[in-house]
């Protein structure tokens, strides 16, 4: 799923646009509505032409209130700028697009909305070149321009079908296994209690799961998950998502807080960062300036300090150290904004690289801005996880030759990473020993296969209600997996629970097939017959003049037939009968000759054969002429 989040001046009809598109009004405060003109955050969803469902964050457009539209901004994945067609590009429309910018959201669309206001062609061309214009030093320079009017409806259809192809083009976010939801709102809902809003990152939350607060010390744990309005097991990275939290008042929490599971992220007040100043600054940057800082949904204020530079001119970049007032939960490579508090406007940006260096360093040391340079570059752990997500599945020696790691520094960092618990050693152990041909997943990559693998095996149950599962081979067919790999993906679904292999079918390990009551009759008859026949039992074609194929299909596996070769059907109890006979004679006799053994059963020759070839084939006699004999043993 995709997060849409609007942008542009005020009062160009974003809100207006979001409701013509979604019938969802997404000024949810009563001061918004008397007002008309966004306050705060709104939120919204609907359905592009392909059937992609997607959510839209609409943010407030005043200068007033641009510290809630990047309380939103930050975690969307396409932008859709608005500008309104009678009064083009405005003040808030250059600045929201420098943060687009500077938060290198590189997929968008521009809605020039009011376009029936205007009814001058000429205007029109005049006020879409302007906007190329504002677009080209961007991110957003290749963004389509689409007229729309939100209140006559006309260029709705192109626009959707214009997001939709963006969309296409658009990485969905990966599962890392490191879930963390940057808190946007926080209340309560009478008869649950509390629940916070936010657009999930990086991994997977699920009902249950035990999570904390950062920064705080406040745990609890989600009793409910809800994605538009529908309620969910789990929520998938890129989803808008509430959750309804446990033991936990809405004063206790605050936006700008991330929810994460227990352990892993932690809050810093110390924070090495790669920055850009905007061409159009008022003023370098100096050392030590104090503004506010941004990211994620979270604002504080801190103070820049150059560590290269004496200053950084506009339009200039530079190596820096923020020294923020208060924690914040950040991670290597998330974006950020600074802005001046005194002018209200939007100054820089950039991209954290450390997010807890170890001390505060001294300026223009050559070997601090070396080691910052090496990480912009990429960690170990960074180079390999983007070779993983490539490969999708693959082996030490494979992600050596994708990543360009030695295999040292391979072997140190998958087991750093499986430990860490983003990657998964396919059929590793409880060890993170790395072995040759040893297959690894990112903890996302094998989440989305375990769900492909178990929608799989349900389309069967469901289909086939009598089938004890999925013979192995389509199954791993079905789901590309390589062929070096097949048996170790499967062995560790086995070893998580997740399914059974058993007599070459694979089956989720919940499922048992259920006789209907017609089946269940109809199972009665044909074990009846085969109680009555005593000896020599009904053909396989008799009994599928009475039963289905699946339904002895299920009595085999059930236990109560036992078939032998291609065409050959006993009881349980008869063939286990009619076997102990044929041993204990071989015991006293030393050998059986096939005439003897069909006078021995008081069956036919044919029966007596086959019973015979199947104690031959399980190793219990050998042939020798025409008799059989007992193994050595």
């Amino acid at each position: 799923m995709f997060v849409i989040g609007t942008a542009g001046h005020v009062d160009h009809g974003k809100s207006t646009l979001v409701q013509a598109l979604t019938g969802i009004n997404p000024d949810r405060l009563r001061e918004e509505q008397e007002r008309q003109m966004t306050l705060d955050l709104g939120f919204a969803w609907f359905t592009l032409p392909s059937g992609r469902q997607v959510s839209i964050v609409d943010v407030p457009g005043h200068e007033d209130f641009i510290h809630n539209m990047l309380a939103g901004i930050g975690g969307i994945d396409l932008a859709m700028l608005v500008v309104a067609a009678d009064e083009a590009v405005m003040p808030q429309t250059r600045e929201h697009l420098a943060i687009l910018d500077l938060l290198q959201i590189r997929q968008g669309v521009v809605a020039l909305t009011k376009a029936d206001l205007v009814a001058d062609p000429d205007w029109l061309a005049l006020v879409q070149e302007e906007v190329r214009e504002a677009l080209q030093p961007t991110s957003l320079a290749n963004a389509e321009i689409i007229p729309v009017s939100a209140i006559k409806g006309t260029g709705l259809d192109a626009l959707k079908n214009e997001l939709d192809r963006m969309l296409d083009m658009t990485e969905p976010r990966v599962d890392v296994g490191r879930a963390r939801l940057p808190i946007d709102r926080a209340f309560s809902i009478t008869g649950f209690g509390t629940v916070v809003t936010g657009t999930l990152l990086d991994g997977r939350l699920q009902v249950g799961d035990e999570i904390e607060l950062v920064p705080g010390t406040l745990r609890s744990r989600i009793r409910n998950l809800q994605t538009h309005k529908t309620k969910e097991q789990s929520a998938l990275p890129g989803t808008r998502v509430a959750a309804n939290l446990a033991n936990l008042e809405p004063s206790q929490i605050s936006r700008g807080q991330v929810l994460a599971r227990p352990g892993w992220l932690k809050a810093t007040k110390l924070v090495d960062a790669r920055l850009r100043l905007l061409a159009d600054a008022p003023a370098p940057l100096e050392h030590n300036d104090e503004l506010e800082f941004h990211s994620g949904t979270s604002q504080v204020t801190c103070h820049v300090r150059l560590l290269n530079d004496e200053v950084i001119p506009p339009g200039g970049e530079g190596w820096v150290q923020l020294r923020l007032d208060r924690p914040v939960a950040l991670m290597r490579a998330d974006r950020y904004i600074l802005r001046s508090a005194a002018h209200n406007r939007t100054l820089a940006g950039g991209s954290i690289v450390q997010p807890h260096p170890a001390r505060r360093y001294r300026r223009f040391d050559a070997q601090v801005i070396a080691h910052l340079e090496a990480l912009l570059r990429g960690t170990p752990e960074d180079l390999l996880l983007q070779a993983l997500q490539r490969a999708w599945i693959g082996d030490a020696k494979t992600l050596s030759q994708l990543s360009g790691l030695d295999a040292g520094d391979i072997e140190q960092t998958l087991a750093s990473l499986v430990s860490d618990g983003q990657v998964v050693a396919l059929a590793g152990g409880d060890t993170p020993v790395v072995r040759p041909n040893q297959p690894f997943m990112t903890i996302g990559g094998w989440h989305q296969l375990a769900d492909s693998l178990l929608t799989l095996l349900s389309e069967q149950e469901r289909s086939a209600p009598l089938s004890w599962g999925v013979p192995r081979e389509e199954v791993t067919n079905r789901l590309k997996l390589p062929a070096a790999y097949r048996n170790q993906v499967l062995e560790f679904a086995v070893s998580q629970g997740l399914i059974v292999v058993e007599s070459n079918l694979v089956r989720q390990s919940s499922w048992r097939p259920t006789l209907s009551p017609v089946n269940e009759m109809v199972a009665r008859r044909v074990m009846q017959a085969f109680e009555a026949a005593g000896s020599t039992p009904p053909s396989t074609s008799e009994m599928e003049a009475i039963a289905s194929p699946e339904l002895l299909a299920y009595l085999i596996h059930d236990g109560q037939l036992v078939r032998i070769g291609d065409n050959v059907l006993f009881s349980a109890a008869g063939y286990h009968e009619m076997t102990e006979r044929l041993v204990a004679h071989l015991r006293e006799h030393t050998n059986l000759a096939a005439s003897e053994a069909r006078d021995l059963l008081g069956t036919s020759r044919k029966y007596a054969l086959a019973l015979l070839e199947d104690l031959d084939s399980r190793g219990i006699t050998k042939r020798l002429g025409d008799v059989r004999v007992l193994r050595q043993r």
